[in-house]
């Protein structure tokens, strides 16, 4: 083993909003106990291809990386505002939720003043060796660790029909703003949107700007639903329900995810309200709708037709196909795959499904466990629930994390004044 490898007492694989807010907070944990992260982008950034005119965020401004459990921290929000002199400038703009691009500096900034951050670090396999995981890019070991926090984010789900399209004529989401050029230069000619969430509307809406006329959305729900956020929504996205969730069976966990999957991946209402009201009154000033809703569609498969592309779709009525010469596929999202080699992923419990077992505090299930903590984030919404793959408690969530690396008591918080009861 060689010795000139950095050793730290944890090591982060993602610096995204989730290992940002750990290392935020990492401090308390006390002297001599270094956390350092790796990311494989060049620089700073948090779903920069998705940056669009208009584009908000679907949280408040408070659900940032440190203010829900101190908001004294000097990484808050408000003090980003405050220090980088556009707090008037925003107050005064009055917006409900801010754009997710202010959003996207404020993790800029707080990354900027946070230590052992290295950034176009891949890291593709982590192995345990000696008592330590030891964390490799390209072939070469760059850190040991005592424990590991793994946050890799997730990517675009490409459905098998997908792969059958020509490169040239489809997209998925998260490029096309590097391929607004691709599209067709003739604004009438039909573009197929395929997604049901947030991110097909933010899809459709650039469309829309770019002045595309026949732009026709397919979705799998019977209708584009809209992000439940009333209050009772909300109470699902605090410690206090966090609490109860975790005590209840894993099929119940499930069972309850299922049904509050859109208190998370609806359309925010003032995105879904402004397309609505824009494609109206298109029809008013021009005579025809520039989108076409096609909610309750499947689409199983894709084939060329002559110089079209033609989605073969499953409906509560049977089958029905939907053509256009362009298809942008906003499908969803899927977990990345974990960077384990051989030995370490056979030491690894698994459930039925064949996923990784996550217990209450976000560590992984694994032989080595008592000793060296793995933590997996954003990958347990049937541990944790939808508030897992959320920003709405990240603060919390790494004081949990904290605490059950240093197996002490670092951070405390409160979660009082609940009226719900769950049990």
């Amino acid at each position: 083993m060689a010795t000139d490898i950095p050793e730290y007492h944890a090591v982060g694989i993602g610096a995204g909003p989730a290992n940002l807010s750990v290392a935020a907070l990492f401090d308390k944990v006390g002297p001599g106990r270094e956390l350092a992260l790796f990311e494989s982008q060049s620089a700073p950034g948090w779903h920069d291809t998705m940056l669009h005119a208009g584009v908000r965020m679907q949280t408040g401004w408070l659900k940032d990386l440190v203010s829900l459990l101190d908001p004294t921290h000097h990484l808050s929000f408000l003090n980003y505002l405050v220090t980088t002199g556009r707090v008037f400038g925003l107050i005064g703009a009055g917006f409900d939720t801010i754009p997710r691009i202010e959003f996207t500096q404020y993790l800029e900034w707080a990354a900027q003043q946070l230590p052992r951050i290295s950034y176009g670090v891949r890291i593709d396999q982590v192995s345990f060796e000696d008592g330590r995981f030891v964390s490799h890019s390209g072939g070469r070991a760059v850190a040991r660790s005592e424990h590991l926090l793994v946050a890799t984010g997730t990517r675009p789900q490409m459905p098998n029909w997908f792969a059958a399209l020509p490169a040239d004529r489809a997209i998925i989401a998260d490029g096309l703003s590097q391929r607004l050029a691709d599209l067709p230069a003739d604004l009438d000619a039909p573009i197929l949107v395929v997604g049901s969430g947030q991110t097909s509307a933010e899809c459709v809406n650039v469309l829309l700007g770019r002045g595309h006329t026949d732009i026709r959305w397919v979705g799998r729900r019977s209708w584009f639903a809209p992000l439940e956020d009333s209050p009772s929504a909300n109470d699902l996205y605090r410690p206090a329900y966090q609490e109860y969730f975790l005590g209840l069976p894993r099929q119940a966990r499930r069972d309850l995810v299922g049904s509050q999957i859109l208190t998370s991946d609806g359309i925010s209402p003032g995105t879904l309200s402004g397309l609505y009201q824009s494609n109206y009154e298109s029809r008013l000033r021009t005579g025809r709708f520039p989108v076409t809703i096609l909610p309750a569609r499947d689409v199983v498969e894709a084939r060329m037709v002559g110089d079209e592309i033609e989605l073969g779709c499953d409906t509560p009525g049977g089958r029905d196909a939907q053509r256009g010469v362009f298809v942008v596929l906003a499908a969803g999202r899927t977990t990345a795959p974990l960077p384990f080699d051989a030995e370490l992923a056979r030491e690894v419990d698994v459930s039925d499904a064949g996923e990784p077992i996550i217990e209450g505090d976000y560590s992984l299930r694994w032989k080595g466990a008592d000793r060296n903590k793995i933590f997996l984030l954003n990958r347990g919404r049937y541990v944790q629930g939808l508030v897992d793959s959320n920003l709405s408690i990240l603060p919390i969530r790494s004081a949990m994390i904290i605490n059950s690396m240093a197996q002490r008591s670092v951070y405390t918080f409160r979660d009082d004044y609940v009226s719900t009861r769950w049990s």
